[in-house]
């Protein structure tokens, strides 16, 4: 997207000499993933040399003036989460000098607290793991009986074990991140973060000059306003809990909800998903159905009720759900750009509180950069470690550097796909005598046989996909697949052996050679 900022025009002489005056906006940038061939040859030169001028406007002038040399900082970062840490230290180690600001620890979030680490590290990704980590031994004491495990008695769960446990590791991880930011020369601030202007960071009452700011705040959970909704918990609270719950009814079908289902239900809590949807994918509903989570589909909550004696009661349209111990919201979450003072800057955000930034991370004001969830582009923790790297680079390297989001959508992207997929009972199973199975799925481009995505539901899921990962980014081909020894006996080979298409999806795109001439032509006249 094209920002606010008055940017300077650029003649140049060019098909037949004809001279064109283009605009330094990101609309033109972007026309060079539309370029063929035989146009981008003509074309390149142009091109490369307004993104470079654009990028280094945004690093230099405010709208063409010279910026002063007397900063506190050539970087300060609001956020100390995932894509804060990684702008920050890039930036240091770049030669910056660089000041973040974060709020105090708490492993629940709110207005007046935080924590060095961030979302993934303190209230979402690492304790989360943790807690499924103590789901699943629920399961792997029922494995064991078919290898010859015997339990004299009932094996028992101590919830407050597990929270404490997870909190200390918590308090280990956020003084780690603290370190590493003071020995990277990062100037560590505690407090509140609010925007002056273009240059200025008031933290708590003490002002911070800055050539850069960027925001790297995150977002935090969102709970709809029915009645009762002051009965709901969200993802932060459900892993501080002071006590595991008994019966809880989880509303949301996305990942967050279906991760929380699968723990309390390993932690044999009674567990029931209300969706708006008619179902969730058939793989996973149907392991997850297996495991005794209830599904209750085109349901939507209109309000949560409180009995005398203390449990909750879910009305939906479709009725009413009693007996809940918890009833927790994974219904989607919201930029955390409440009282920063953006709005009064001139950094432009969307409805729901995301700010708008272009495919550089820059917002409407010249100075301003945001990575991470606080833009609601791809909301995720690896997601917001390349925005912030590329942010470092495009402003502290000379390094115009987009975030790379492709490998998302294959058939949008490619146009005609084939689809491999294996379901099968892994050997753990089989003496088990569970009803345990893997699903495995490889997608390609059909004309290229290029491998675009990979997808896992089963054991070792997390581990096995990464390894993986390394290979669809390097661009491999089913062939390479192919040619690659399995190793045996791993459920992972089964990714090297697929052999024949279970779907092929033919979807042609326009021509990108006609996009790309009409574009250059539209310039042209």
């Amino acid at each position: 997207m094209a920002t606010s900022v008055t940017t300077p025009k650029l003649t140049t002489t060019f098909y037949k000499r004809l001279p064109i005056t283009v605009p330094l906006s990101s609309h033109f940038l972007s026309l060079q993933n539309t370029l063929t061939p035989f146009s981008h040859n003509c074309c390149s030169l142009l091109y490369f040399q307004c993104q470079r001028r654009h990028v280094a406007a945004r690093a230099k002038s405010d709208n063409g003036a010279e910026l002063p040399s007397h900063y506190d900082f050539d970087l300060f970062t609001v956020g100390a989460g995932s894509g804060g840490v990684r702008a920050s230290r890039f930036a240091a180690n770049f030669g910056a000098s660089v000041a973040i600001c974060e709020l105090p620890f708490s492993t629940i979030s709110s207005e007046t607290t935080g924590g060095v680490g961030g979302t993934c590290v303190l209230r979402g990704c690492v304790p989360k793991k943790l807690l499924v980590y103590a789901s699943k031994f629920s399961h792997e004491f029922d494995e064991s009986n078919g290898f010859g495990w015997k339990y004299g008695t009932e094996p028992q769960h101590d919830w407050s074990t597990l929270i404490a446990n997870k909190n200390a590791e918590l308090q280990r991880l956020t003084g780690i991140y603290k370190n590493i930011l003071i020995n990277a020369g990062i100037t560590l601030i505690e407090g509140r973060g609010k925007i002056v202007d273009p240059h200025t960071v008031d933290v708590d009452g003490k002002l911070y000059s800055a050539r850069h700011i960027l925001i790297s705040v995150g977002g935090r959970p969102f709970i709809p306003d029915i009645p009762g909704s002051e009965y709901a918990i969200d993802s932060d609270a459900a892993l501080d809990l002071p006590s595991k719950p008994e019966k809880i009814a989880i509303v949301g079908g996305g990942y967050i909800a279906l991760e929380f289902a699968g723990i309390f239900s390993g932690l044999t809590s009674e567990v029931h998903v209300f969706i708006r949807q008619k179902k969730i994918r058939d793989f996973v509903a149907e392991r997850m159905s297996l495991r005794g989570i209830e599904f209750h589909t085109e349901e939507s909550p209109q309000a949560i009720l409180k009995s005398t004696d203390g449990s909750l009661s879910v009305k939906t349209n479709k009725g009413t759900v009693d007996g809940f111990s918890h009833v927790m919201f994974a219904t989607g979450r919201r930029p955390n750009t409440k009282n920063l003072g953006l709005e009064k800057v001139g950094v432009k955000m969307t409805k729901n509180g995301a700010i708008e930034v272009d495919e550089y991370s820059g917002t409407a004001v010249p100075s301003i950069w945001a990575v991470g969830d606080v833009t609601d582009r791809i909301n995720l923790t690896p997601v917001a470690l390349m925005e912030g790297g590329a942010l470092a680079k495009t402003l502290f390297q000379a390094e115009p550097t987009k975030p790379d989001y492709r490998n998302s959508q294959a058939i949008q992207e490619y146009g005609d796909i084939d689809v491999f997929t294996a379901n099968f009972r892994p050997l753990k199973a089989t003496l088990s005598g569970l009803p345990d199975r893997i699903f495995m799925k490889l997608v390609l481009c059909a004309k290229t046989n290029k491998v675009l995505g990979l997808h896992m539901c089963g054991e070792d899921a997390p581990e096995i996909v990464q390894g993986f990962a390394v290979a669809v980014k390097a661009g491999l081909t089913k062939a390479d697949f192919d040619a690659t020894v399995g190793v045996h006996p791993t459920a992972a080979e089964e990714f090297v052996t697929l052999r024949t298409p279970t779907r092929k999806i033919r979807k042609s795109p326009p021509s990108e050679v006609c996009q790309g001439l009409a574009a250059l032509l539209n310039f042209i006249l």
